[in-house]
């Protein structure tokens, strides 16, 4: 049976920690991607050899938040589905690092020394090799490398992993989510992009047009390219997957709306109803979203993203 993971909302909180050799990845780690695992099981792998615990540091909010919050990052993830995914990859903690004005001005040559007196079993840092820290982001691997020499701590630096010639980054994968290719952002990430929501009550538009929708209520930082897409769905309950097309967007054709609904069409029997909870894989981006003339032309469009997803779903 697993251990639940623990988690901690500062680095300091995290001095409870259970007194084993501490191997600590550090990041922002935003959607948990492949090139975040190979900084990330290194330092689960390290800490099984060694008896150890293998434990993750990230922060929030973005730092972006505080140095341009007139622009800031768009994440892939919401903090709770970071821990989750973190977990999934076997560390035993997850600390959550506060990032504000005074987390920000720590200078680089401090931010170890700070490390080792809150977590005076840490042996070894894991970071990705371009990693940044500390005020006015100076520090960098050569730094953190002397003052692990002063400090007696391990650093290993993870070399960026390319996929069709270009590094994984969150960067590249948030590009991909705004175009719609979810083929190659799943690629990126190792699995498959997914919303989770609750399903709510809507107009019952789909019904009358006998194509009945699941709502769900979702409202991610990123949005990704609002369109019609083929996806799968689980509930909470255990049901799923279950192959379904997908609508983000605005629904031009019958409201004037500026917040963009996830509507989900089960390409079969659909078990759920108001009140479940689901969680939805993003598989392939199908057509962008388009206004109709009319109710008619509505109805006969999405009988062809019906077709359209159940013949992807064929192919696959």
């Amino acid at each position: 049976m697993n251990k639940p993971l623990l988690q901690f909302d500062s680095i300091e909180q995290a001095a409870s920690l259970p007194a084993r050799p501490l191997h600590l990845a550090i990041g922002m780690f935003d959607g948990v991607h492949l090139g975040h695992h190979a900084v990330i099981e290194a330092a689960v792998h390290s800490a099984r050899r060694s008896h150890g615990l293998a434990a993750v540091l990230t922060f929030w909010p973005h730092p972006s938040r505080l140095f341009r919050p007139e622009n800031p990052v768009r994440l892939i993830m919401t903090p709770d589905l970071k821990i989750r995914q973190l977990g999934r990859l076997g560390v035993d903690a997850v600390i959550t690092q506060n990032f504000d004005a005074g987390y920000a001005a720590i200078e680089a040559e401090e931010f170890l020394p700070q490390l080792k007196r809150a977590l005076p079993t840490l042996t070894t840092l894991y970071v990705g090799e371009n990693w940044k820290f500390g005020r006015g982001r100076r520090g960098d691997i050569a730094v953190l490398l002397a003052e692990g020499r002063k400090h007696g701590i391990s650093v290993v630096s993870a070399p960026r992993i390319n996929q069709n010639g270009e590094p994984i980054s969150s960067t590249r994968i948030r590009t991909y989510l705004e175009e719609g290719r979810m083929e190659e952002v799943n690629a990126l990430l190792g699995y498959s992009y997914f919303a989770e929501g609750v399903v709510t009550p809507g107009k019952q538009l789909g019904r009358k047009l006998g194509f009945p929708t699941l709502n769900v209520g979702w409202e991610p930082d990123l949005r990704p390219r609002f369109g019609v897409y083929a996806v799968q769905i689980s509930g909470a309950n255990g049901i799923g997957p279950l192959a379904a097309v997908a609508n983000y967007g605005l629904r031009p054709t019958v409201e004037n709306s500026t917040v963009p609904r996830l509507e989900i069409h089960v390409l079969g029997p659909c078990p759920f109803t108001e009140g479940d909870a689901l969680s939805i894989e993003w598989l392939s981006f199908l057509r962008p979203e388009k206004k109709f003339d009319g109710v008619e032309a509505l109805r006969t469009q999405i009988a062809l993203d019906r077709d359209a997803a159940l013949a992807w779903f064929a192919r696959r």
